[in-house]
């Protein structure tokens, strides 16, 4: 049995080199989710397709319960919350780890989790109890979970500090890099039939497609799948990428089911009116909706040669905006005042001219149609395009070059 056992993992492990070049191969199926409620106890059970190892921890700001597993295939459906779960979210987390999410009603604590074998017709089960506790005891046990993931994990390195980049070569292409928001564990806004993760990244490839087949520049994406990559993170992308230019897609929801069309943002710590600021502080809470803790988050450094790199970022970053609305008029719907300001994370880069684009709204019938639209994509796409053209035509631009 011992032998057989080996021969099974060594078929496997080779069929992983095999097809880990074409694409991500998960070690296991999340067949279902299901919660129940018995009493104080709020019970989550997984389905699994075979055994996995699991790690559950809490974080606060807000109460969350964790569960870090390895990758999964996951379903589609999103199962209803009840007891002492507010909201659930589950997807990609890492290269090699899928990430479950549970933001709790109040304090909890797990009472119980354990793996259940295959019985009676039933998969293997992941099962987690929740109860309440005391907000005290809620603290005090995140605070030995942070203590335990400290002592498992290397210190995080120091950051790097802030140098602008040099000037390229006259010959250079342009580096472009296309940020798909969200993404794994993080959906972003819900429409009737589609996922803001999963809209950005087609529109994503296929803005990457068109600028690619003009030969003119260097294109990178911070994300090419359905996986979850911090804020933090994709501005780095930007700067080791060495990048002249970064576009931030997105879609947006609200309450207003009327409201539609597409909208651009540059980045000022003032927002221009009330509806970009609460955009901006909803798109900044990607990494807390993903269960990123960040208490051992170094502090952001700020220094004059920030201060000075930024401004004529923001100038650049403001001229490519007013080329966008220009060239999309037409194509698509515009929100009024297309262009507005605020204070999004994911556009911090000091000397990369920075944008995020809303394509619509997910709320509204008449958008969410045509962010599933391939036609509307292409086209939408061709007009950004033609932004970028415009943009490094520019001698101004060049000359920063």
């Amino acid at each position: 049995m011992i032998r057989y056992s080996a021969l099974i993992k060594g078929y496997l492990l080779l069929a992983a080199l095999l097809v880990g070049s074409v694409a991500p191969a998960f070690a296991a199926e999340v067949k279902d989710i299901r919660l129940g409620v018995t009493g104080e106890r709020t019970r989550l059970v997984l389905d699994l397709k075979s055994a996995v190892d699991f790690d559950v921890f809490l974080l606060d700001r807000p109460r969350r319960v964790v569960i870090d597993l390895p990758s999964l295939d996951w379903p589609t459906q999103q199962p209803k919350t009840d007891g002492l779960v507010k909201k659930l979210r589950f997807g990609q987390f890492t290269a090699d780890k899928s990430r479950l999410v549970i933001d709790a009603q109040g304090p909890v604590k797990v009472a119980k989790s354990f793996l259940l074998p295959p019985s009676s017709g039933l998969p293997h089960r992941l099962v987690v109890d929740l109860v309440k506790t005391s907000s005290r005891q809620f603290a005090e046990q995140v605070a030995k979970d942070r203590a335990a993931k400290r002592s498992a994990n290397n210190a995080a390195p120091a950051p790097k500090p802030f140098t602008p980049k040099p000037k390229k070569s006259a010959n250079s292409k342009p580096v472009i890099v296309l940020d798909a928001g969200h993404g794994g564990v993080d959906p972003g806004a819900l429409g009737r039939k589609a996922r803001e993760k999963i809209v950005t990244l087609k529109f994503t490839r296929e803005l990457a497609k068109q600028l690619r087949a003009t030969g003119k520049y260097k294109v990178y994406l911070t994300r090419n799948r359905d996986i979850y990559i911090p804020l933090r993170q994709r501005v780095n992308i930007a700067r080791k990428h060495d990048a002249d230019l970064f576009i931030s897609i997105h879609a947006d929801a609200i309450k207003r089911k009327s409201v539609r069309g597409m909208s651009i943002y540059t980045l000022s710590e003032t927002a221009s009116d009330k509806e970009a600021a609460a955009l901006a502080k909803q798109e900044n809470q990607s990494d807390i909706i993903a269960g990123v803790d960040f208490a051992d988050q170094p502090p952001e450094v700020a220094n004059i040669l920030i201060d000075l790199a930024q401004r004529e970022t923001k100038n650049l970053s403001v001229k490519f905006a007013n080329l966008v609305v220009d060239n999309a008029r037409g194509k698509t719907r515009l929100l009024d005042r297309t262009h507005r300001f605020a204070g999004f994370r994911v556009l911090k880069a000091p000397d990369v001219p920075s944008v995020l684009i809303e394509l619509g709204f997910m709320t509204n019938r008449s958008d969410e149609k045509q962010l599933l639209s391939n036609a509307w994509r292409r086209k939408v796409a061709g007009a950004l395009v033609k932004s970028v053209d415009g943009f490094f035509r520019s001698s101004r631009v060049a000359a920063l070059r």
